[in-house]
C-alpha cells in the first residue's frame, strides 16, 4: 500500500490549530488520531507549546527550585486535563474529517473479541 498523501508545512500548521485537512489526507488524519503513538503525539503537541512559554519562569531570580515549582504547579493539572481530555478531543478530530469515531475503540474491541473467542473455544459457548 502506497503512503498516505501528508499535508503540506502550512496544512499541517493549520491542522494543529484545529482546520479539517481535504478527503484526499483521510488515512493519513486515522493514522495521526488513532494509529501507533497517536497519545504521545496528542500529548507532545498539546504540552510543548506551554513548557516553551514557562521557561520563562527561569528568569525569576532566587533557588531553582522555586520557578521549577511554579511550572510543576502549572504543568502538572494541564497534563492530568490534557489526558483526561484526550479521546474527547480525538473523537471530535475524527467527526470533524469525517472519519468513524469508533475507530477509537476499535483496538479494544478487538482484544475483546479475541479474549471472548478464547474462552469459547475453552468452555463453550453457554447459555445466551
Amino acid at each position: 500500500m502506497a503512503d498516505p498523501q501528508r499535508p503540506s508545512p502550512s496544512q499541517y500548521v493549520g491542522y494543529l490549530f484545529g482546520r479539517t485537512l481535504p478527503d484526499s489526507m483521510q488515512e493519513w488524519v486515522r493514522n495521526d488520531l488513532v494509529g501507533p503513538g497517536a497519545s504521545v503525539r496528542y500529548v507532545l503537541r498539546f504540552m510543548l507549546p506551554v513548557v516553551a512559554v514557562l521557561l520563562l519562569f527561569l528568569l525569576i531570580p532566587g533557588p531553582i527550585w522555586v520557578p521549577l515549582a511554579m511550572m510543576a504547579l502549572l504543568l502538572l493539572p494541564l497534563l492530568y486535563f490534557a489526558v483526561a481530555l484526550m479521546n474527547i478531543y480525538r473523537r471530535h478530530r475524527l467527526l470533524s474529517h469525517g472519519l468513524d469515531p469508533d475507530l477509537l475503540t476499535a483496538k479494544a474491541q478487538r482484544r475483546a473479541d479475541r479474549t471472548r473467542e478464547d474462552y469459547e473455544k475453552r468452555h463453550g459457548r453457554g447459555v445466551e
